[in-house]
């Protein structure tokens, strides 16, 4: 008669009133152990050649709370283009969106998907039919299946439905996850030990002061601790993904010598664009380019008298810098408006001016800024930015070329980079930097440049100064994979669990 553990046992045994084979959950729910306990045991009969474990990927396709609501009404498209047809083919674009009860968020997705589709398209305040669409398409199909399924494995689908799995999972419609399924079988060797009778073996898990001081623990027979053996998943606390990122990035830039620069997400006009020598007529200083503070409109210049009067002169007449400036009357009020930082190069400015700025010096921040953007996959309204500078009479473009790919490279985990000229009205040569990496394709970081002598002289610094301005958040997409930059700052907390070091 063969001897195992309590565990073991009844694992075996339910294993065999299943038929001898059966995944997890099937053998969870019939033995009434918990999955680590019952993997644990898994993994002693494998070791006894007693069972098999066999495991394969699934990836579980999930319907989402909007994909819900299209299952029941149709896609937008849908919507649209059912109304098109009963309008006899053309008809005014407001009249159908009307008709449709569209919500006027939802139109311009649904535009997009006729054009795409070829249904029909918009022209001269109409929509026209461009062919009859088929009854139902593979992605309306899959998703009226979810609606009653909820959940379907993507493996089981055809090459058809796979294809629609990808467009809605693009469209947010439904959300796919990767799962390991194990499977366990009874052994040849397994089923003979069965038929010969099993038994439960009595073995002490757990010393107590009664078992030593009595001396039991002499003849008992004490459990083996298997070290290989699955225990259940904690969720501890942690930072989030991109938090640790920024950590990383900080621990490495101070370890290359650069000191850290702080400064006020609310910022003057000033720092933000008249010191970069940005005119105060320039087109990033309207309301579609920054975000202007309501109440109170205006800051105090009075402590940076000098330099504001330097910077007067720069804009008006070039003052000591060799260049004409801009040639208008420059306006101290203007300077002063308050606004939300637009980029981290205000941060540089305030640096520059500061009496602890040592020269030669390197310096970084990771700064908050906010930008009045259309919101895509590549830019959000509020986002980081990591800013630098090194400030040395002998520092060269050659420098700052190399420092932007040791970025690229070491921090973005990126296979190459390429480097393009550009224009900012505050550096002189300008560069571009982008960066690819395999599987991923290419991706735009920021700017970079040397200061211009119109930024640095006003400002007392007679020595070239480096600069760059590059996405961390883009960074970071490329480091961790992610396509949508809306993603970094997710609250999937499945996503933020799975994710360990980036």
């Amino acid at each position: 008669m063969g001897e195992l553990r309590p565990h073991e046992r009844k694992t075996l045994l339910v294993l065999k009133e299943l038929g001898g084979k059966a995944n997890v959950n099937q053998l969870t729910t019939k033995s009434g152990l918990s999955e680590a306990a019952l993997m644990r045991a898994a993994l002693v009969l494998q070791d006894q050649k007693l069972v098999e474990i066999r495991e394969r990927k699934q990836t579980i396709l999930t319907i989402t709370q909007e994909g819900k609501i299209y299952a029941k009404k149709g896609l937008p498209e849908r919507q649209l283009i059912n109304v098109l047809l009963e309008l006899k083919s053309e008809a005014p674009l407001k009249k159908v969106i009307k008709k449709a009860g569209l919500r006027e968020n939802l139109v311009p997705i649904a535009l997009g998907w006729l054009r795409r589709k070829g249904w029909a398209k918009p022209e001269k305040g109409y929509l026209k039919i461009l062919k009859t669409p088929e009854k139902e398409g593979s992605d309306e199909k899959l998703l009226k299946l979810l609606g009653k399924k909820l959940s379907v494995i993507i493996e089981n689908l055809d090459p058809e439905m796979k294809k629609a799995a990808e467009l809605l999972k693009r469209r947010k419609l439904v959300e796919m996850n990767r799962k390991t399924v194990r499977t366990l079988e009874i052994t040849r060797k397994g089923l003979n030990l069965i038929k010969r009778g099993v038994h439960a073996a009595t073995e002490i898990s757990q010393l107590t002061p009664e078992i030593i001081v009595s001396g039991k623990w002499r003849k008992a027979k004490l459990r083996k601790y298997n070290i290989k053996a699955p225990v259940a998943k904690t969720w501890p606390g942690k930072k989030h993904p991109y938090l640790r990122f920024i950590d990383e990035v900080k621990r490495k830039l101070v370890a290359l010598g650069f000191k850290e620069m702080y400064g006020p997400l609310v910022e003057l006009s000033f720092f933000n664009f008249d010191a970069l020598f940005m005119p105060q007529d320039h087109p990033a200083r309207e309301i579609f380019g920054i975000y202007f503070v309501k109440s109170p409109k205006h800051g105090n210049l009075s402590r940076y008298k000098k330099v504001v009067t330097k910077v007067k002169e720069t804009h008006e007449n070039g003052w000591k810098t060799g260049s004409k400036g801009w040639g208008y009357k420059y306006s101290v009020r203007e300077a002063s408006r308050l606004i939300l930082r637009g980029h981290g190069t205000a941060l540089s400015v305030r640096t520059l001016i500061s009496k602890d700025l040592e020269i030669p010096g390197k310096y970084f921040s990771i700064a908050r800024c906010y930008r009045p953007e259309v919101v895509d996959k590549t830019h959000l309204t509020e986002f980081n930015q990591v800013e630098g500078i090194v400030v040395d009479e002998n520092i060269t473009l050659r420098d700052l070329l190399g420092v932007l790919e040791k970025f690229a490279i070491e921090i973005a985990e990126a296979d190459k980079v390429k480097f393009r000229p550009d224009y900012f009205p505050f550096t002189e040569p300008s560069v571009e930097l982008s960066a690819y990496k395999e599987g991923y394709g290419w991706i735009e970081f920021g700017g970079s440049g040397i200061f211009r002598p119109e930024v640095t002289l006003p400002l007392g610094i007679k020595v070239p100064v480096i600069a760059w301005g590059l996405g961390i958040d883009r960074l970071f997409m490329m480091r961790a994979g992610i396509d949508d930059i809306r993603y970094v700052f997710t609250q999937d907390l499945d996503w933020i669990r799975r994710k360990g070091r980036i």
